[in-house]
């Protein structure tokens, strides 16, 4: 299996991948088509899911791909190149699977991190039956600042000395979180998680409850890039770090992974309304070890794109060369054409996987 069998080149051909892959498997596929957008050459958008083992025992694995569109093409690799050498067929036995394809399939069909709604997906899941949205006071500071209004090396000059000016007021580590952890109030700004439950959000719910509706155990990943060293594994565990769930997550991959990570070598942002923690609270109060897994790619740098990806949103009449330019500037950002990234990626997904489930079975 070579990796160029396991990326696709747009997010059309990663779903029909990934649809080949899970049907060749015996899998159980069912598909979530989006209720009213498409893809840009008019296709259908859709989250696909997959279940593979024993659909009835505690013990199940729960992988999503795609939460941020342009990093989906990383995550449905990872998915397809387990199909395809195999993986379903060597699990343990009483252990089940849960293959989520494209949790956002408008940001991957369409070349953007956010869902149609300009959302961060991976924002959007914090509990609105608790309370108003978490504030971000930093962020009102500096939001205005912060848009973009040409793409140009000036521009991109004048924001760097923006957060280059609040980085030594306030500190690298204060930055960090307020440019990461969401932020509910500005939908044209970076990390906007919001203002209701994106269809994404309401469908994981409704996958969760079909298909873990026997799960006492759950192992969980969510496949991203960007955070880490270029082309390796980098592990953001949500789970308490004082608890046996974290202690087990270590277990799995490694405690000099797990524990104690600085993203970036900077505190770990306060993020809100993760897909973990929105698993978790679908979950009830069963229990859910796992992490966020990243792929490392352009480190702080992202910052950068993330406005680029920001930036191109609010384009109208934009010269189609200079679109496709810039994108693919983004999605190399993002999934990195390098073939060696690519290779050693695929490899490290499929070994993580793997850890995992041998870690959920003996559990």
């Amino acid at each position: 299996m070579e990796y160029y069998d396991c990326f696709a080149a747009s997010y059309a051909n990663a779903r029909a991948k990934f649809l080949k892959a899970a049907t060749a498997a015996q899998g159980e596929v069912r598909s979530f088509l989006h209720p009213a957008k498409k893809a840009p050459d008019g296709g259908p958008l859709a989250i696909d899911v997959a279940c593979f083992g024993d659909r009835k025992a505690p013990r199940q694995a729960l992988f999503l791909s795609g939460t941020h569109g342009q990093e989906g093409f990383s995550g449905s690799a990872v998915q397809i190149g387990w199909l395809a050498s195999g993986g379903a067929a060597r699990l343990p036995a009483g252990v089940g699977v849960v293959l989520v394809h494209g949790l956002n399939p408008y940001g991957f069909a369409h070349a953007t991190r956010t869902t149609e709604n300009n959302v961060d997906l991976n924002r959007n899941f914090i509990d609105r039956d608790a309370g108003p949205a978490p504030a971000n006071p930093h962020y009102e500071t500096l939001h205005a600042d912060l848009l973009i209004r040409e793409w140009t090396d000036a521009e991109n000059a004048r924001i760097a000395g923006v957060l280059d000016r609040f980085a030594e007021s306030k500190g690298r580590d204060v930055l960090f979180d307020t440019l990461a952890r969401g932020q509910y109030q500005h939908q044209d700004g970076l990390m906007f998680g919001g203002k209701d439950r994106e269809w994404s959000n309401r469908t994981l719910e409704t996958i969760v409850a079909e298909t873990l509706a026997d799960a006492e155990r759950v192992a969980f990943i969510d496949w991203h890039t960007g955070i880490g060293e270029y082309g390796k594994p980098f592990f953001l565990c949500f789970n308490d770090p004082a608890g046996p769930l974290f202690a087990r997550a270590c277990d799995w991959w490694g405690k000099e992974n797990v524990d104690g990570v600085r993203p970036h070598g900077m505190e770990r942002p306060n993020y809100t309304g993760l897909v973990f923690h929105g698993v978790q609270r679908f979950l009830g109060n069963r229990d859910m070890c796992g992490a966020v897994i990243e792929f490392g790619t352009r480190g702080v740098n992202m910052r950068r794109v993330l406005r680029l990806d920001q930036w191109l949103r609010r384009q109208h009449g934009l010269d189609p060369d200079v679109r496709a330019t810039l994108q693919a500037d983004m999605m190399d950002a993002f999934c990195p054409f390098d073939g060696q990234w690519r290779q050693d990626t695929l490899g490290y997904g499929l070994k993580l996987t793997d850890q995992a489930l041998s870690g959920l079975a003996a559990w």
